[in-house]
């Protein structure tokens, strides 16, 4: 049985032309995409091993400074 969101975006849904819902499909696709290729959890040792690398890579100077970061997205 549908509940309220699932009626209201079905609804939405079909008042849209072919092309809008090609559209919507392919969001939804890409939804869903990323929902696979993320693993739902990892463990404990796995994040502590991360922030772990993480580290390192501070330590040894591989980072992007703030204003490195705004220098880069002006150009995008």
């Amino acid at each position: 049985m549908a509940n309220a969101v699932d009626r209201e975006m079905f609804a939405y849904f079909m008042q849209l032309n072919d092309a809008e819902k090609k559209s919507v499909v392919e969001l939804l696709k890409t939804f869903m995409k990323g929902r696979r290729d993320q693993p739902d959890h990892i463990t404990v040792e796995q994040y502590n091993k991360e922030l772990d690398e993480a580290m390192e890579r501070v330590g040894r100077g591989e980072y992007t400074t703030f204003e490195d970061l705004e220098k880069e997205m002006k150009s995008w």
